[in-house]
């Protein structure tokens, strides 16, 4: 990914340096459990840990990849250089170059998990900050972009932190599922190589063994786990939808931070533009992208092939990276959202009394009236407010059909807000469980 949108610490572990840190560890542990089986001398195992406060020629390894045309045996060549030829003559031994790469690569997904997961606990503190600061703050809720019937800005916070959570659990799922390893050897029969091996190298490096793998592991882990971003990515793009819609000038509901010196346009001076929830909208579809190759992964070539290969080059670091700085984005603009509660209920009274109508149908009904009656006398008296602004209590207590089965009193009673917020806490105790 470019560093516009990219964070270091999520960056460095897509490094060439850590990559072949990562390598180095896996041949260094694998040395270590063959020696302790008998397999290699254990002097040479600990030769091999001399590098261990090496930092890698990244440079000098390409240098020696443009020969071979070959990356791992290019690695162990230049470990070779720093341990010694004679010592480090058992580095490798009964292993195939996928040991080595998927193993690292499950490392690294492990550890770009660790953040995102970090990342999703800071955002699900800003929503639910924000949720509780606006439990009782009306506003409009509205299906197909219409205004429906009066919810709370906090219930719009809470249900976006209950999506999160969802996915919070989706991103653990996805981090077990991918921390797994295998030192399996060619076609993965351990023919040549002992599974004790295999289990001391994945206990040093935080991962399970692969229960079976070929030569590479199974790729239905990956599919799965790049689906999981996927998802995630989706749900930043739904909260930045809302808030696209809240900015709108008409609208006004909400809007992003607009810092000091901040300009809107090139051309305009008067606009302040979502720019970051836009920004966010984009960076999902950037996400998303990952999914379909990671699903076609799956499918390889009987015991291996390297059709994944350069796929998971390119969507390893850039969803992972991506996500990241969304996540980072999102809980930054959510923090500093700013919220206007006097708009949301100008907006809401637009068309005065409209939004409770359903309130008054379903009085209709219970005092006898058909449903097709209620419906036709509500509606009436509904369609005139879209189309003069009228009051639509005023023209309730002027149809002489609704008063007659309503009563004066009891339509009035129909346009009090808080019936509409009256279970708020029962759904805060539901999403937030304290």
């Amino acid at each position: 990914m470019i560093p516009r949108y990219s964070r270091p610490e999520m960056v460095a572990i897509w490094s060439p340096e850590t990559k072949f840190r990562i390598w180095y560890e896996i041949e260094a542990h694998a040395c270590d459990a063959m020696a302790d089986l008998g397999v290699i001398p254990k002097e040479n195992a600990e030769a091999v840990w001399k590098a261990k406060d090496v930092k890698f020629d990244v440079a000098r390894i390409d240098e020696i990849e443009a020969v071979t045309k070959h990356d791992v045996i290019a690695f162990l060549t230049h470990l070779a250089e720093h341990v010694g030829s004679e010592e480090a003559r058992f580095v490798h031994q009964g292993m195939t170059s996928s040991d080595v790469l998927d193993t690292c690569f499950n490392v690294q997904l492990v550890r770009a998990s660790d953040i995102l997961i970090k990342d999703m606990e800071g955002l699900l503190a800003a929503l639910k900050k924000r949720a509780i600061e606006h439990k009782d703050t009306i506003r409009i809720g509205r299906s197909h972009g219409i205004h429906a019937e009066p919810t709370t800005m906090g219930l719009t916070f809470a249900r976006f932190y209950a999506e999160m959570d969802r996915n919070m659990n989706r991103l653990k799922k996805a981090r077990m599922e991918i921390a797994t390893g295998a030192i399996s050897g060619a076609v993965g029969t351990f023919a040549n190589i002992d599974p004790r091996v295999e289990e001391h190298v994945c206990e040093q490096l935080g991962l399970e063994a692969e229960p079976i793998s070929t030569q590479v592991i199974p790729r239905d882990r990956h599919a799965a786990f790049f689906a999981a971003l996927g998802v995630v990515a989706s749900s930043i793009e739904n909260v930045a939808t809302e808030i696209r819609h809240m900015q709108r000038t008409e609208v006004l509901e909400a809007a992003e931070f607009f810092s000091m010196g901040q300009k809107g346009s090139s051309a305009m001076p008067h606009k302040k533009n979502p720019v970051l929830t836009e920004n966010l909208t984009g960076l999902a579809r950037l996400v998303r992208m990952a999914v379909v190759p990671a699903m076609e992964n799956v499918a390889l070539w009987h015991e291996r092939d390297i059709s994944h290969s350069s796929v998971e080059r390119n969507i390893g670091p850039d969803s992972t990276i991506t996500l990241d700085f969304a996540l980072s984005r999102l809980t930054s603009v959510i923090e500093n959202l700013l919220v206007y509660p006097q708009n949301m209920l100008d907006n809401m009274n637009k068309f005065p009394g409209l939004v409770m109508s359903q309130r008054v149908l379903l009085a209709l009904t219970q005092a006898g009236v058909s449903r097709e009656d209620a419906y036709r006398f509500v509606q009436r008296n509904a369609l005139k407010v879209w189309e003069t602004g009228c009051d639509f209590k005023g023209e309730l207590l002027a149809d002489k059909e609704v008063v007659a089965a309503l009563g004066v009193k009891e339509i009035e009673a129909k346009f009090d807000l808080g019936y509409h917020t009256k279970h708020v806490d029962t759904i805060f105790a539901r999403v937030f469980k304290d």
